[in-house]
């Protein structure tokens, strides 16, 4: 079993310092605030300095990635944001699903602004909106689908967007960028093992087999049938992530020399398969299981 203080991630670059600073300087330049969730750990990417920093500008979420998270808990997920007045999208910027109702959701949101535009006759003043994100959810590939072009550099490792820029939409929206942010450190354990498991973390500074164990451990309890499916394992009522891991490996037939079976190669194998939602699609937060 992995023990809670060997998944031991301290990671707040000095950029990363630097762009808190600027974002609340730059709060004041914007009208509201766009947040990029991962839908499979919808708090687990949520930077928590973000409720604080924003104060009272008009909220939305967008829970990206849908096509890798449960369906039913991304609309639970939604639901829960909505009840605490944030404006919610489910996106899939892979495929473009749910891009096109983000204009309208802003708009919505700002609705009040716009009648107070429009009384005051400056009709077609752009809303400006700042979108934020911690590494690795999606942000830049989300703002470029938003924008219809290549505006925002995107690449599938953590901490690469730098600098600030405004990307135009339309006539009437203006998008400025963030760099990604996390927090100086994780205080629950389960969120550095969440992001650990979606590969916002690099597995090259893990242990990437005490990783899997507690990702076996953990879609035993929540998804018992996908691992019973893909693996032809039994899941005990008191699952052991270490065992199962040996027992999905014997079933592959990943074994070593003297029968000893070959965990790392199936630690592997499950992230891969997770990650690439081969084994299936699942959200690994529960909106009813947050103190928030």
């Amino acid at each position: 079993m992995m023990q809670e203080n060997s998944l031991n991630i301290q990671w707040y670059p000095g950029h990363m310092t630097k762009t808190r600073r600027q974002m609340v300087e730059d709060l004041r330049l914007v009208d509201a605030v766009c947040e990029i969730l991962d839908a499979r750990i919808p708090i687990s990417s949520r930077n928590p300095d973000i409720d604080t920093l924003c104060g009272k500008k008009p909220r939305m979420v967008v829970l990206n990635r849908i096509d890798m998270a449960d369906p039913a808990m991304t609309r639970r997920w939604a639901d829960y944001f909505k009840s605490r007045g944030m404006a919610v999208i489910q996106t899939d910027c892979r495929t473009r699903r749910g891009i096109s109702s983000f204009a309208p959701a802003v708009r919505a949101l700002l609705s009040e602004k716009l009648a107070r535009y429009a009384e005051k006759g400056q009709i077609g003043r752009p809303l400006k909106i700042m979108v934020v994100g911690i590494p690795n959810v999606g942000k830049s590939t989300f703002i470029n689908q938003i924008a219809g072009r290549k505006g925002a550099k995107a690449e599938n490792r953590p901490g690469v967007t730098r600098g600030k820029q405004w990307v135009s939409v339309d006539t009437s929206l203006l998008l400025l960028d963030t760099p990604g942010i996390l927090w100086p450190k994780f205080d629950d354990p389960q969120v550095g093992l969440h992001l650990a498991f979606t590969g916002a973390v690099k597995d090259d500074v893990m242990d990437v087999e005490s990783l899997a164990c507690s990702l076996m451990q953990m879609l035993a309890v929540r998804y018992p049938d996908a691992l019973r499916a893909r693996y032809g394992i039994e899941i005990p009522e008191e699952p052991d992530g270490y065992e199962l891991l040996q027992a999905a490996g014997k079933r592959r037939g990943f074994l070593m020399s003297g029968g000893e079976i070959n965990t790392e190669r199936m630690a592997k194998v499950l992230l891969e398969e997770y990650r690439s939602c081969r084994l299936g699609t699942f959200t690994l937060e529960d909106p009813q299981e947050m103190e928030i």
